[in-house]
This record gives structure tokens, C-alpha cells and sequence, in this order.
């Protein structure tokens, strides 16, 4: 499975970004695909996953009421939409997926140790 993001950028405070991940491959190895971010100096931390077959959606604490991911089955395509972003969101986001769909349910508690396939990541910058 290949992943390859695109959609970060610099915002300001209260801004929106639109990441956008695209998937090609094996599709039966996405069963669970997520958003995952890494600043400077802190460990990387799981944002969002979805099961792509059932769509249930997972967030973590931090991000829930102002991210919102989904999937595209017909394009295999990953989304995640960030609203009202604060400094405190500003890392590398790196798109990841995995077959167990289990992993979806942990992502809040993730570090993403568990994914096999990774994206190289997009910036996002939050001042």
C-alpha cells in the first residue's frame, strides 16, 4: 500500500486546512486508515482513524469536535478536515493504515507503533 498526503500549509490561529491522502494498492490492507502527527520534541500521537469498511470514526480528545476525517471509497482516498486549529496542532501529519481494523479503536492512545504502511507526511503550521 502506498499513502501520499498533500493539503498541509501555514494558517493562523482559527483557520481551516484540508489534508488529503491517497491510497493505492492492496485495499484489503487499509481496513483501518488514520491521521496521525508528530511535532518537534514530543512523540507522535494518533488524531483520527476510521474503518474503511463500516466507517466507524475515531478522535483523539484533543482534536474531537473540531477535526473531522473520512474516506472515499471510490477513490481510496483518506480526508481530514481541521477546523478552528490552534498553535498547539502545528507537527507533521503522516496518513497510515493498517488490516486490523482493531487498531481504528485505539488511535486516541496510539503512537502508531501497530500501523505497517506509512505516508511520508505534510506540515501544518498553526500561528
Amino acid at each position: 500500500v502506498q499513502l501520499v498526503e498533500s493539503g498541509g500549509g501555514s494558517v493562523q490561529a482559527g483557520g481551516s486546512l484540508k489534508l488529503t491522502c491517497v491510497a493505492s494498492g492492496d485495499e484489503g490492507s487499509s481496513a483501518c486508515m488514520g491521521w496521525f502527527r508528530q511535532a518537534p520534541g514530543k512523540e507522535r500521537e494518533g488524531v483520527a482513524a476510521t474503518r474503511t469498511v463500516g466507517g466507524s470514526l475515531y478522535y483523539h480528545a484533543s482534536v474531537k469536535d473540531r477535526f473531522t476525517i473520512s474516506h472515499d471509497n471510490a477513490k481510496n482516498t483518506l480526508y481530514l478536515q481541521m477546523n478552528s486549529l490552534k498553535p498547539e496542532d502545528t507537527a507533521m501529519y503522516y496518513c497510515a493504515a493498517e488490516t486490523s481494523t482493531f487498531l481504528c479503536a485505539q488511535i486516541a492512545t496510539s503512537t502508531g507503533a501497530e500501523f505497517k504502511y506509512w505516508g511520508r507526511g505534510t506540515q501544518v503550521t498553526v500561528s
